[in-house]
Order: structure tokens, then C-alpha cells, then sequence
């Protein structure tokens, strides 16, 4: 690790809509940093504009790197980047690895304990809010993993994040990410049905707007939600279709593996998948409201 009183060097892999914000707010606070591009290449030339270098693997991020933050799809891209050919692992050097994607606990675990033999400490450290927040700094971050080591990674998720909740052992992090999700796209999938059959019966997405904000049903994933279906910004909630399938069906393989019956949680994933499987996964998901019209003879849910 760096001296005593020097700031650590900082790798991040997947600067996509919320990693390109967390990766400015970290550079900007003056921390040594190494990125990696996936496909696009704008947040790169960005975050270098700013003072980041670029490396072409994570191996060789890991090379410099005490401190690499992970922001990519899901299980299967964390243990590619951990631990697949020129993964962070192949450098041999002592690391943690702050993992803020949603995963699998059930994937997070095991990897946690055979990264640990290697010298590698794999914290979970998943996210709350939008990319507008992780863009301004004030996201909120779930953390499972030892309270020394949080301690060590804490000033730097400081630069990106207003809450931090310390939610216990490696692995707790990814699950009480798993039932945050659950609640926001359970919410999404409510709201499109509602709204779907208020247009049915001829009531507009702005009268429902008028009668649920600012009562108690009102919440700040309601308001981006409505953002787009009123207001039709596309930009409100950039979090997609196929996340948003991927996520639930996360916490529906986690509820098999607890011996637990979660209806409710089967249906919400269900609609989600009806939109992804029609071709729509790539849309963001206030636009279940427009397919969940659609697909009921509705032009727009309105």
C-alpha cells in the first residue's frame, strides 16, 4: 500500500453511467487514477481530461493500483476482471477490491475467501440513487467486509457518496442491495401497471401524477419514474430493462437458495422479462409504463 499519509492509488473498471461520475468525483479529489474502457470511449477521454491515466488490462491496473473499484453488469464480469486471464488477481499484489456492482451474494462469498489466499480483500459495496447523484457525489453505498478494512477505503468512497452504511461480512452488502432492488423495480412494475389501467378507464398519467405526488405513495423513485412518463425525459432514471431483469432474478435465485417462497417477487421479475424478451432491454425503466401500455392495446400510459 502507499506510505503512511499519502493518498492510495485508485483503479476503477466500468465506467458506465455511474462509474463515470464516481470515477470524476475520485480523480477530482486528487486521487492517483487508472481506468479501463469497455465500448465507449467519451467517459475515458473524459476522466483523462481530468488527470486519469488508462490502462489496457486489469491486470495492469493491479500493478499500480492499491484500491480498485469495480462498477460492471454483474457476478459473472466481477469474476472475469477478478480472476479470468490478465484479471486484477494475475498482478500478484497485495489489493482490495471495492465491488459496487449488483451481484450475486451466493457468487460474492466464495469469491471473497479465494481471493483472500491470494492476498486480495474483496469488500461488496453496491449502490443507492441515479447517475445524476454519482455525478454530484451524493450516492448512497451499502458495504459488507471487515470494519479495518472499510476504514481503509472509506475516504475514497467519501468522494462520491453521502450515506455509507456498514451492513456487516462480506456478502451483506450485495443483499441488502438485492431487497433495495426488489423495492424499486417492484415499484416500477406497479406503477406501469396502475398507470395502465388508469388510461384504460380514460384517467391520463398527469391526473395520476397530480393525485399521488406529495402524498404518502410519493418517493424519490416515483418522482424520476414520472419524470419520464409525464415529462417524457429519457434521461430522468438511466437504469435499464435488462439490469433491472438481471437484479430480479438475482433475489429470485437468492430466495430458492434461502428455502423461501417469494410470489411477489417471481411476478416483478416477470414483468420485466416480458419487456426484455419483446426486444425492449435496452430502454430504461420508466419505459415499462410504455410497454406495459402498449402491450394492453394502450398507445402511451397516459
Amino acid at each position: 500500500m502507499s506510505a503512511s499519509g499519502s493518498k492510495p492509488s485508485i483503479g476503477f473498471i466500468g465506467i458506465g453511467f455511474m462509474g463515470h461520475g464516481m470515477a470524476k468525483n475520485i480523480v477530482e479529489a486528487g486521487y492517483a487514477l487508472t481506468v479501463m474502457a469497455h465500448r465507449n470511449r467519451a467517459p475515458v477521454e473524459d476522466l483523462i481530461g481530468r488527470g486519469a491515466k488508462e490502462a489496457k488490462s486489469p491486470r495492469e491496473i493491479a500493478e499500480t493500483a492499491d484500491i480498485v473499484f469495480l462498477c460492471v453488469t454483474g457476478s459473472p464480469q466481477v469474476r472475469a476482471v477478478t480472476e479470468g486471464e490478465n484479471g486484477l488477481a494475475a498482478a500478484g499484489r497485495k489489493l482490495i477490491i471495492v465491488d459496487c456492482s449488483t451481484s450475486d451474494p451466493s457468487v460474492t462469498v466464495p469469491l471473497a475467501e479465494s481471493l483472500a489466499a491470494r492476498n486480495i480483500t474483496l469488500l461488496d459495496a453496491p449502490l443507492g440513487r441515479t447517475p445524476k447523484d454519482a455525478w454530484e457525489g451524493t450516492l448512497d453505498v451499502m458495504i459488507g467486509g471487515a470494519a479495518e478494512d472499510i476504514a481503509r477505503v472509506r475516504p475514497v468512497i467519501d468522494t462520491f457518496a453521502q450515506r455509507v452504511i456498514h451492513t456487516g461480512q462480506t456478502g451483506t452488502g450485495h443483499t441488502m442491495k438485492l431487497l433495495n432492488n426488489f423495492l424499486s423495480m417492484g415499484y416500477g412494475a406497479l406503477y406501469a401497471e396502475a398507470l395502465m389501467l388508469g388510461a384504460k378507464a380514460g384517467l391520463s398519467a398527469e391526473t395520476f401524477h397530480s393525485v399521488i405526488a406529495g402524498g404518502r405513495m410519493d418517493c424519490g423513485f416515483y418522482q424520476t419514474f414520472m419524470q419520464y412518463v409525464v415529462g417524457r425525459d429519457r434521461n430522468a432514471h438511466k437504469f435499464t430493462l435488462n439490469n433491472a431483469l438481471k437484479d430480479t432474478a438475482y433475489l429470485n435465485a437468492f430466495a430458492v437458495a434461502q428455502g423461501a417462497a417469494n410470489p411477489l417477487a417471481a411476478a416483478v421479475r416477470n414483468s420485466y422479462a416480458q419487456a426484455v424478451g419483446a426486444g425492449r432491454g435496452d430502454d430504461f425503466v420508466p419505459m415499462l409504463a410504455d410497454f406495459i401500455a402498449e402491450a394492453n392495446g394502450v398507445k402511451r400510459a397516459e
